[in-house]
């Protein structure tokens, strides 16, 4: 049987994804094109109107192109709204987040999947006898390699949950309370990833700075980052988004000392008028936001720092707006995720008077994606004949460096290769060598 995910939004699902490719995988499914496949996973987000309607038109496409597909949603979506999820065409199941965990079980025993389909009754792929929960996990870490799911770096979701209240954000409501990852658990699943060639590791949670509070005893992402940095082996991290007031000074420091951790930072800010972030009921200033990221920069100069801007907010004037052009272009950010607001049912801000107009709100936002583009352009020439420490991606043509860019290379290297690349050129594309 062929299978195909398609992914909607954060790391967060693109870990899920993973896991979900993996369970398939080791149940002898095999990859193919959502237009081809028998199995079609539909990983859906709906942090706005805007990802609901992605999620809408892809099912009504695969439907339409691959009539016999059985297709699955599951994700935050499938969770908010089952019902208009469950209307859409060809649909086998509708799946929560709080299910997404057993998916690939509960899709290998109603579709008759089993491992030994792949291996042979019994066989594991040295021809070992395998058997119950033991085949299981070698075929486990047998599918597990770079290239799955198409990511040479290993997303590991160590949390997921919310317990913010955020007015715009439906998310906590979709994915639940704050769950972290026993950090036992967490080393032997980067010891996994090691073990199977990843050479990078990407730390991801919905509420990644809340890691390690529900756990017994509570501890935090600092010493959870201090026990991965302590750890043998030469993986590296890379650190997901985090919420500006979670970013510790431990925090910065642990990235800033030595060499396991990428120098990359995704800090959202959502809005430089501390008027707005009030009423988005983020618990921050735009002082103390600029006093994080100042700090990043003199401590790590070639840090890559990106933040989300929401444009649009209910009651968002031209004066708030213009605080964000007056502190975003000398900001050291590096690019800029611009998003507006969407009403999400359920969320506090979605009774909120004073609706900013459609028209208005796609003019901010091509105004601060235009600042985005002038901060990424100035983080690029600022590179122009560095050299950065990277991995080969793709097809062994591209290199994803520590902080962040992308640089294309000539041929002749393999994906998951560590190299250290020179940047001759920033503009149309990154191109550089290896050295």
């Amino acid at each position: 049987m062929k299978y195909a995910i398609l992914t909607f939004g954060c790391r967060v699902n693109q870990a899920d994804s993973l896991r979900l490719e993996e369970g398939l995988l080791a149940r002898g499914a095999e990859p193919g094109r959502s237009d081809t496949a028998d199995l079609v996973i539909v990983n859906s987000c709906s942090v706005t109107a805007t990802a609901d309607q992605g999620v809408r038109q892809t099912v009504r496409r695969v439907a339409r192109l691959n009539a016999s597909a059985r297709i699955v949603v599951t994700g935050c979506y499938a969770t908010r709204r089952p019902d208009e999820v469950a209307a859409l065409p060809n649909l086998l199941r509708v799946v929560p987040n709080d299910a997404k965990d057993g998916l690939a079980t509960d899709l290998a025993d109603e579709l008759d999947l089993t491992t030994a389909a792949r291996f042979g009754a019994g066989e594991g792929p040295c021809g070992a006898g395998l058997e119950g929960s033991g085949a299981r996990e070698h075929a486990l870490a047998w599918t597990l390699v770079p290239g799955v799911a198409g990511r040479t770096a290993y997303t590991l979701r160590v949390q997921t949950g919310c317990e913010e209240r955020c007015a715009y954000c439906i998310i906590p409501a979709t994915r639940g309370p704050s769950r972290s990852v026993p950090r036992e658990q967490v080393h032997a699943e980067v010891a996994r990833a090691e073990a199977a060639g990843f050479a990078e590791v990407a730390l991801t949670g919905v509420h990644l700075g809340g890691y390690g509070r529900d756990l017994t005893p509570a501890t935090s992402l600092a010493a959870l980052l201090g026990a991965l940095a302590a750890r043998p082996g030469g993986v590296k991290f890379r650190i997901s988004s985090l919420e500006p007031m979670d970013c510790t000074p431990a925090i910065v420091d642990r990235v800033s000392d030595g060499d396991r951790f990428a120098p990359h930072f995704h800090l959202p800010l959502q809005h430089a008028s501390d008027r707005v972030l009030a009423a988005m009921q983020r618990p921050y200033t735009l002082d103390g936001y600029r006093r994080l990221v100042d700090r990043i920069r003199a401590r790590l100069p070639h840090a890559a720092i990106g933040s989300d801007l929401i444009v649009g907010f209910p009651g968002e004037t031209d004066e708030d707006f213009a605080a964000n052009e007056r502190y975003l272009p000398a900001s050291p950010l590096t690019h800029l995720h611009v998003f507006p607001y969407s009403d999400r049912p359920g969320t506090s801000a979605a009774s909120l008077p004073g609706k900013v107009h459609g028209a208005t709100v796609r003019a901010r936002a091509r105004r601060l994606r235009e600042i985005g583009g002038a901060l990424a352009a100035r983080f690029r020439l600022a590179h122009l004949g560095a050299v950065r420490p990277g991995l080969t991606l793709e097809d062994g043509t591209l290199v994803g460096t520590d902080n962040y860019l992308k640089v294309r290379i000539g041929e002749g290297l393999r994906r998951n290769v560590r190299v250290r690349v020179r940047i001759d050129e920033v503009e149309p594309v990154i191109r550089g060598h290896v050295v």
